[in-house]
């Protein structure tokens, strides 16, 4: 008796010995219920290819390659694209697939049933290497006939390997295009800013921030040539000055003459060149030309004097009446000295200008400095750029030559679609398999079910637990003969409690 559920050792192998049939026959009638089914069911073959992924045939250190999206998403991509309708739908037509079902079933439906049909699986990477991109993947196509199978899979190979090439050419081409189109965008940018720059430096020529120093230089020359030409104007006034004096004491020689008093003028004149000298003498040295000739001179004066020639009254008469070489010599000196006072003035005003604006350039320079540095700032960035497109631009143009060629990553066909001799389903060892397992847990189950229903008592415990009661004494099963009345035969139980035997 199984009360509660619990099923002991002892029950179990009465109950496996008296009903053991039960689960051999469910055993082997599941086994082959599914061994009949694996002969009966609609036979469908697989046929399977692998496709493998080829590294660029330039490393990539070269020739950068443009499209860097991770493969499995490729492949996810061009699976739904190449089992969508508008790629199956021909391949339906081509091989005449479905051809019973195409009364009773739309296009869409045939469709869904060959997209079940071809299954993408990606290939696993080989344990131990650090490379995450998928190597290759599988396609697989089941289907009712071997040789559909083979041809199927052998079209749905070949979209995977146009289709990857198409979308990797495209896809380079657009690229350099796309960068084309901008790298003339970036050459007009580049060449606006250039133009501004050309025309900052033109307006604001010599106040440049490279030209600062070149001023500051030119500065220091005028200041010094400012202070040499005042220097000459200075000479050359007092040159003026002198001839000036020396005219007037010529003519008043000449007057002297007139009135006899040739040596006091020369006296005077004399004196005023010993004066002269003097001053002279103070600013500068004895070698100066100024002080030579003065000096020159005053000894010419002092001869004239120490030879006292004397001349009669008619030569004096016919001389007061016309100027002497000395006189003319003198004339022509102060005309000069004014030429020349006129000319050091007019540089000196020159020289004064070009220090103003060479001034102004100097101040101004940190304004153009700044302003240059803002316009230097935009040109450098659109040259940069310019210059950043330009390489990407030729590295697209040489990633799309080898999309072109074909040198770069593409899918290669490892093994060719089989031709399936087995089918893939049904399995006649997995059917036959599965029935047997079904059967002997159908088995087990029904002889659990027999054992919780079972109610007889067989053990002393069984009897101790239903009557709540000790057990005193067994009585052994009795064997009569066959002569005897026939009457029931079994284990009388003694109870204690009640007095009676069953």
């Amino acid at each position: 008796m199984v009360r509660n559920g619990d099923i002991t050792l002892s029950d179990a192998q009465r109950i496996l010995r008296r009903f053991w049939w039960i689960t051999a026959l469910s055993t082997m009638v599941c086994a082959g219920v599914g061994l009949a089914a694996a002969l009966l069911l609609p036979k469908r073959f697989t046929s399977q290819t692998i496709i493998l992924v080829e590294q660029p045939a330039v490393p990539i250190d070269y020739v950068k390659p443009i499209i860097t999206e991770d493969l499995n998403r490729r492949l996810a991509s061009m699976q739904q694209q190449i089992l969508s309708r508008t790629r199956l739908q021909p391949v339906i037509e081509k091989f005449d697939l479905y051809s019973k079902d195409r009364q009773k079933l739309s296009m869409d439906e045939l469709v869904a049933k060959l997209r079940t049909a071809v299954k993408v699986s990606p290939m696993e990477s080989m344990p131990g290497t650090e490379s995450r991109q998928l190597p290759g993947f599988f396609v697989d196509v089941e289907f009712g006939s071997p040789k559909l199978a083979q041809q199927i899979c052998s079209e749905i190979t070949s979209m995977f390997l146009e289709q990857n090439t198409r979308e990797r050419e495209q896809q380079a081409v657009q690229t350099t295009a796309f960068l084309s189109q901008q790298l003339e965008d970036a050459k007009t940018k580049l060449d606006q800013q250039d133009g501004r720059l050309a025309q900052f430096k033109r307006q604001y020529l010599g106040s440049l921030p490279e030209e600062e120093q070149t001023n500051l230089s030119l500065l220091t020359g005028m200041n010094s040539q400012l202070e040499a030409n005042s220097q000459a104007l200075s000479r050359a006034e007092q040159d003026r000055a002198f001839n000036e004096t020396l005219l007037s004491q010529q003519e008043l020689n000449a007057k002297a003459t007139q009135t006899g008093q040739t040596t006091e003028a020369n006296e005077v004149e004399l004196d005023a060149l010993e004066k002269q000298l003097a001053v002279f003498l103070a600013r500068y040295t004895p070698k100066h030309p100024d002080v030579v000739k003065l000096e020159v001179q005053i000894e010419e004066l002092k001869k004239r004097q120490s030879e006292s020639p004397k001349h009669d009254a008619a030569n004096d008469a016919r001389g007061a009446g016309r100027a002497t070489p000395q006189t003319q010599q003198l004339h022509a000196k102060i005309r000069q000295d004014e030429i020349n006072i006129a000319d050091l003035t007019k540089r000196q005003s020159q020289i004064q200008e070009q220090i103003h604006q060479l001034q102004a350039r100097v101040q101004a320079s940190p304004v153009v400095e700044q302003q240059l540095k803002e316009l230097t700032r935009s040109y450098q960035a659109a040259l940069d750029f310019y210059n950043d497109l330009l390489k990407k631009r030729q590295n697209s143009a040489m990633a799309t030559d080898l999309e072109q060629h074909q040198e770069s990553e593409r899918f290669k066909v490892l093994d060719p679609p089989n031709f399936p001799d087995n089918p893939s389903f049904p399995n006649k060892i997995l059917f036959t398999g599965g029935g047997f397992a079904a059967g002997l847990a159908i088995g087990l189950g029904v002889l659990y079910l027999i054992a919780f229903n079972d109610k007889s008592l067989h053990t002393e415990t069984d009897v101790e637990k239903c009557l709540k009661l000790p057990v005193l004494a067994l009585i052994p099963v009795l064997e009569l003969g066959p002569e005897s009345d026939s009457s029931p035969t079994g284990q009388a139980v003694v109870d204690m409690g009640l007095g009676r035997s069953s």
